[in-house]
């Protein structure tokens, strides 16, 4: 009785509002995680949309009972410079007590959903190519190796946030430049696998040919769904109801909206047909784009964040659709690395352009602000720095990881060869693509005879 009498005594030191504004946002932020197999489920060959899909659930279900057991702890327990102590282990003495003003337990819950999503945009890098089997195993090893001291560097008292004193709100590197470089890493060992998978007389390693999205719909249901819930998951970064959190939902929203249109238009004034793959990849990087800095600009910078970011992120696309690509067997299935990685390392940079004090100030924050509006150079450097540490980070960690797991009999990382479709090869012809039932509908629409166009 004494030791639930102390936790709802810390329950009644919780605000109410507060408490209820983050566990909505919880709520919706959870929704991202399944969607982002749906939208991999989009971009694949239509046999292949529920292999992608599951593994968004599986992502669910591990980063669960890791967070529980260890992940947790390892992320915002007391610490070192990389890692937390075991304090919380099994979410020991994570109940009622009070982080800010809601309980540590909702707390936790949020943050996992953080984990959960970067996951299962990272692990988008076998789709098409790799097992569900040895995933959850990497699912498992990389939340604990990679993403939690991450997260500890950046938001947990980690040297990166503390002593260098980064500027990231809701995730530029341990977000997006975790799962790109994620995603990239898990690829380049799918082509060039130095274990098992590479000594199967089953399994070949080889460049997955060009293919429009499989599914447009499920593109169209992730939109609506990672779109509305990344207001709440920029919002709910303030983890408390004040007008920063108004502030972070409205230059959200904003940001995608802008790189949406510019992504939308350049694929119109391009191929002359409007695209629904280029609507989602534009909200996408926009989306990318604002998650550093929802809480320090203001919306005619989140504008034009969208826009750069769009741009940008279009044109890294086209790296997978060149002859080096295809020699090299550059893989890029899910369109990770051109968005999450290569938008993610420009966001995290331009936060420490553009980060304002002032707007940071509608939530109580003190930050030096960023290069043009606070004239603090030395921001700029920092977050350059965080991002080779990110980068290099998860790229290399993941490596490992998936060459270690591949090693072990029964967990070959690489599908066999009649499990990997075959898709258009880049020499199809124009007359084949072009005789579609509806044209119009096509992300990928044909431009001249041996091409495949951005969307």
């Amino acid at each position: 009785m004494a030791a639930a009498s102390s936790v709802l005594q810390a329950w009644e030191a919780c605000d109410k509002t507060d408490t209820l504004f983050i566990l909505v946002c919880t709520v919706f932020c959870w929704t991202i995680v399944p969607t982002v197999g749906i939208a991999y489920g989009g971009f694949t060959w239509k046999r292949n949309g529920m292999h992608a899909a599951m593994q968004a659930v599986l992502t669910i279900s591990v980063c669960s009972i890791q967070w529980f057991v260890i992940g947790y702890t390892l992320a915002y327990g007391e610490g070192g410079w990389f890692f937390g102590d075991f304090k919380h282990f099994l979410h020991r003495g994570v109940l009622s007590e009070p982080i800010g003003t809601i309980p540590a337990i909702l707390f936790s819950e949020f943050q996992l959903v953080f984990e959960a999503t970067v996951c299962a945009i990272a692990i988008g890098g076998i789709c098409e190519r790799g097992r569900l089997w040895p995933a959850v195993f990497f699912i498992a090893l990389w939340s604990t190796f990679i993403y939690c001291p991450l997260a500890h560097m950046v938001w947990g008292g980690g040297f990166l946030g503390e002593d260098l004193g980064v500027l990231d709100f809701a995730g530029g590197t341990p977000v997006h430049v975790c799962s790109g470089a994620t995603a990239t890493a898990l690829s380049v060992y799918l082509s060039y696998p130095l274990f098992r998978s590479r000594k199967s007389d089953i399994r070949t390693p080889t460049h997955i040919r060009l293919h429009r999205p499989g599914n447009s719909f499920f593109q169209l249901i992730a939109l609506i769904i990672i779109w509305g819930s990344w207001l709440a998951f920029d919002a709910g970064t303030v983890l408390a109801l004040n007008f920063q959190a108004v502030m972070a939902l409205c230059v959200t929203n904003l940001c995608a909206s802008s790189g949406a249109l510019t992504w939308s238009c350049m694929s119109y004034f391009e191929t002359g047909k409007w695209s629904l793959d280029a609507t989602f990849m534009g909200a996408i990087s926009g989306l990318v784009m604002i998650t550093p800095s929802a809480g320090f600009i203001d919306m005619p910078t989140a504008f034009f964040f969208g826009i750069f970011g769009a741009v940008l992120c279009r044109q890294a696309l086209r790296i997978k659709y060149t002859n080096f690509a295809q020699r090299w067997r550059w893989v890029d299935n899910g369109d990770t690395f051109a968005t999450h990685c290569i938008g993610g390392i420009a966001a995290t940079i331009m936060t420490g352009l553009f980060a304002q004090k002032e707007v940071a100030a509608y939530g109580g924050l003190d930050i030096p602000g960023g290069v043009f509006f606070d004239g603090n150079i030395r921001q700029l450097w920092v977050q350059i720095v965080e991002v080779i540490v990110g980068f290099t980070w998860a790229f290399g960690g993941s490596y490992i990881i998936i060459a270690l797991i591949d090693c072990v009999p029964g967990l070959e990382v690489l599908a066999i060869d009649k499990h990997i479709n075959e898709g258009l090869d880049l020499n199809e012809t124009e007359e084949s693509l072009a005789g579609l039932e509806h044209p119009d509908e096509v992300d990928y629409a044909p431009t001249a005879k041996g091409t495949i166009a951005l969307p």
